[in-house]
């Protein structure tokens, strides 16, 4: 018979392993909270939203790159951006290099909004950092950078 009692080092990885998933699930919420209150706010869907979250610096982004980084179907993109060119947000046009190719790109109203949204999360972020002592924020971030890396690696690895 095998009535092997994990050691404490199991019960330990077991414990920070659950904690772990419940902490990034916590963290997920609250960001989805985020941008339920943002589309809100901006009186735009949560797709559209984090679409026009992608322009950033960006001056133009095809419907393949969005679907990617947004990891949709690329019809979904198109849906997506027929509501945000309805709404005057984005415009398309030709490449001149490719005229099989569509560039995205944002309508003055568009860049007004997309910096309001940069500012809000600008604010966002700064409130948030304020709430650590400045020695506390370096060891977040630190942190954050360690486990976004080791998401990367252990996602890596499932492929």
């Amino acid at each position: 018979m095998n009535d092997q009692k994990p050691d404490s080092a199991d019960m330990l990885l077991g414990y920070q392993s659950q904690r772990l998933q419940d902490l990034i699930e916590e963290i997920l919420h609250c960001c989805k909270e985020r941008t339920s209150h943002l589309s809100k706010k901006f009186d735009i869907p949560e797709a559209e939203l984090r679409c026009l979250m992608l322009f950033g610096e960006e001056r133009y982004l095809t419907a393949k790159g969005i679907a990617q980084k947004l990891d949709v179907a690329k019809s979904r993109v198109t849906k997506i951006m027929n509501g945000l060119i309805h709404k005057n947000l984005v415009e398309s046009t030709d490449d001149p290099k490719d005229a099989r190719v569509k560039l995205i790109g944002l309508t003055q109203e568009g860049q007004r909004r997309s910096k309001e949204l940069g500012a809000i999360m600008t604010d966002l972020h700064q409130k948030l950092l304020l709430e650590f002592e400045p020695e506390q924020r370096k060891m977040v971030i630190s942190c954050l950078e360690v486990l976004r890396s080791s998401m990367e690696a252990v996602k890596n690895q499932m492929v």
